[in-house]
């Protein structure tokens, strides 16, 4: 296609996959579009085994990585012992989701703070020097792209992708956020609306967009380049990918589409969740990472969204809370436990409804490919010969 995202990345489709699994990855850009692995969780260590992987696999073809560098959080520049960071988590949020968790059969005698500390990795990579050796350890491989969520990356990120001509793009959700990204460097904004799973705004895909292409126009005539758009929020389906790009945008950033893959890391319990979830399944919580997120709805985010919960901590503090109940439910509701089965989530968007089915990671791409041609030929036959 003929899209200045295409141009730029080297890719056949502007279709971007952002997914916690290599296997997706490898199969997405393999299909014409470009895999971004999700590097927040991971330490460097790990990161260099899973992109060796990769490039074992990917056939010299282009893929990036995404970071998650937050502006603010606790803890970003004073550097914190793990802890120090585990004492700050307050007693009644330990005692609030245990129990939720024995409300649902689920023991709590192993959730511990020594639990919670082999967490403190989450909130170290986004730190500065964590983050820095996580960067680093991305450049370190042929990718194409770096992307970083939660803020304008840092100045060193910008001037290396520079350096070594890797994109920089950038996560934002509301048109002061494009602009200041675009002040800081960026090749790329990933305009991303609340729709979207994982961190997200309060604007819908539909309003966000064209707000933000009209700031990329109204940049330009200061005299900045012109950066291109890559919609994201809810984006399942190749017709809202084409309606993403009559409204400004230069291609398509998913996430969620790729979570019921055959492929894909999220669990058997989870998968089935989602096929059989609407788009009206979703809530938009801090209880997961203490920054507002959308995530698949189930007891366990009903509890924190009531009144008789504690306010979420901040960043990092309640992953804290959420990740060592999360992962002990996660592993009991693969084992067939009714309790963690109902309490199970992860993050998705409202393009949950549009996911019906379970398909491989290919036919999703040539799908959305499809999609977006028939799209664009309704569109045309609008305007008569």
């Amino acid at each position: 296609m003929e899209s200045p995202i295409c141009k730029l990345l080297n890719i056949e489709f502007p279709l971007l996959a952002f997914t916690h699994c290599r296997d997706v990855v490898v199969e997405v850009t393999k299909a014409g579009g470009m895999g971004i692995l999700g590097a927040a969780g991971m330490s460097p260590e790990i990161l260099e085994e899973e992109l060796k992987w990769i490039d074992d696999h990917i056939d010299g073809m282009p893929y990036g990585v995404d970071v998650l560098i937050p502006n603010s959080m606790v803890g970003l520049d004073s550097q914190p012992s793990p802890e120090d960071v585990v004492a700050m988590v307050p007693p009644q949020h330990k005692r609030f989701a245990n129990e939720i968790l024995e409300e649902h059969s689920i023991g709590t005698e192993d959730i511990t703070d020594e639990r919670r500390l082999q967490s403190t990795g989450f909130g170290d990579n986004m730190r500065p020097e964590g983050s820095r050796r996580l960067v680093e350890t991305a450049f370190n491989h042929p990718i194409a792209l770096i992307a970083n969520a939660l803020g304008v990356p840092p100045d060193w990120m910008v001037e290396m992708g520079k350096e070594r001509g890797v994109a920089v793009a950038a996560l934002v959700g509301a048109k002061a956020h494009a602009i200041k990204q675009i002040k800081s460097g960026v090749d790329i904004l990933v305009v991303s609306g609340t729709e979207g799973g994982g961190h997200c705004g309060m604007v819908s895909s539909m309003v966000l967009i064209p707000e933000c292409y009209d700031a990329v126009q109204e940049m330009k005539q200061e005299g900045y380049p012109e950066v291109p758009i890559l919609a994201a929020g809810g984006i399942a389906t190749g017709r809202q990918m084409a309606g993403a790009m009559a409204m400004g945008a230069a291609g398509a950033w998913t996430g969620s589409v790729w979570l019921t893959t055959t492929e894909a890391e999220t669990s058997e319990v989870v998968k089935d969740k989602m096929v059989a979830a609407s788009s009206s399944e979703t809530v938009r919580s801090r209880s997961r990472t203490g920054k507002f997120s959308r995530q698949l709805r189930s007891p366990w985010t009903d509890a924190w969204e009531s009144p008789e919960s504690p306010e979420p901590l901040p960043m990092p503090l309640q992953t804290l809370i959420s990740e060592p109940a999360l992962a002990k439910v996660r592993k009991l509701a693969e084992g067939g436990h009714d309790g963690a089965k109902e309490l199970d989530t992860y993050f998705v968007g409202q393009g949950v409804g549009l996911m019906n089915s379970r398909q491989s990671t290919r036919n999703v791409v040539i799908g959305f490919k499809e999609d977006f041609v028939q799209a664009f030929a309704r569109l045309s036959g609008y305007l008569g010969e």
